[in-house]
């Protein structure tokens, strides 16, 4: 019999399929870990197995109680993307945060839609996320809350405290962005919450720094004993 041949993807089909991969997870993972503060997935596909990384916030509560559910997600990714043990496995590991839970937008997003389902009013919901913020030496932050916040007419409220880039690469590299629906008796209400933690951040190896950060050192002790007189340079002799 002839060996099974494997179906080769071209490039274009290839990425199309990561992306809708990637986004499909995403949206699984962001319904069902949503209360531990999901943060975003990180890929690794190798040609035997499949490594997905997961961010939340809450990693030690997830960790202690809910092994059960890790593996009943795994289960279920296992069986919708057709992964198996022996020849395309995956492999599903859950990463704490490289920051403080406080300054995590995705986390701070589901607590304010568990404040909004419970009935408080969004103006003291808003500002007891803000506060907790910035409490937290953040640089800015931002929340936007749109739909039928009061009444039939549906509006955008933005709040805002801090300062904020909102251009550029930078704006890519320094804030922390999360989008959350929150499925209201008039509506549903979007909500949208920005955070910038600082103007440096560590990426792997490198620091990344914004670029009108400028750094004052303190000033060097001036202990040195200082011999007057002038120093003349030594002639260098002349190589033949």
């Amino acid at each position: 019999m002839s060996e099974k041949r494997v179906k080769r993807l071209n490039t274009k089909k290839k990425f199309v399929a990561d992306g809708v991969f990637n986004a499909e997870l995403n949206g699984f993972l962001a319904k069902v870990l949503g209360m531990e503060g999901y943060a975003g997935i990180e890929i690794r596909a190798t040609s035997v197995s499949t490594e997905i990384r997961i961010r939340v916030a809450k990693h030690d509560e997830l960790k202690e109680k809910g092994a059960r559910r890790v593996r009943e997600i795994k289960s279920l990714i296992e069986k919708r993307y057709n992964f198996n043990d022996e020849d395309n496995k995956v492999e599903l590991t859950m990463r704490p945060l490289e920051y403080d839970r406080a300054l995590c937008s995705a986390a701070n997003a589901e607590n304010l839609k568990y404040k909004l389902l419970t009935g408080t009013p969004v103006r003291m919901a808003v500002n007891n996320i803000m506060g907790g913020v910035m409490r937290r030496n953040a640089v800015g932050v931002e929340i936007m809350v749109s739909g039928k916040v009061r009444g039939q007419r549906a509006k955008a409220q933005k709040y805002a405290a801090g300062y904020q880039i909102s251009t550029g690469q930078p704006k890519k590299e320094f804030i922390d962005v999360a989008v959350r629906h929150v499925n209201m008796r008039a509506g549903v209400l979007g909500v949208k919450v920005k955070i910038m933690m600082s103007v440096e951040r560590k990426v792997g190896n490198q620091t990344l720094v914004m670029p009108d950060y400028i750094r004052i050192h303190d000033p060097k002790d001036d202990n040195n004993d200082i011999v007057p007189g002038v120093q003349f340079a030594q002639k260098r002799e002349e190589q033949h």
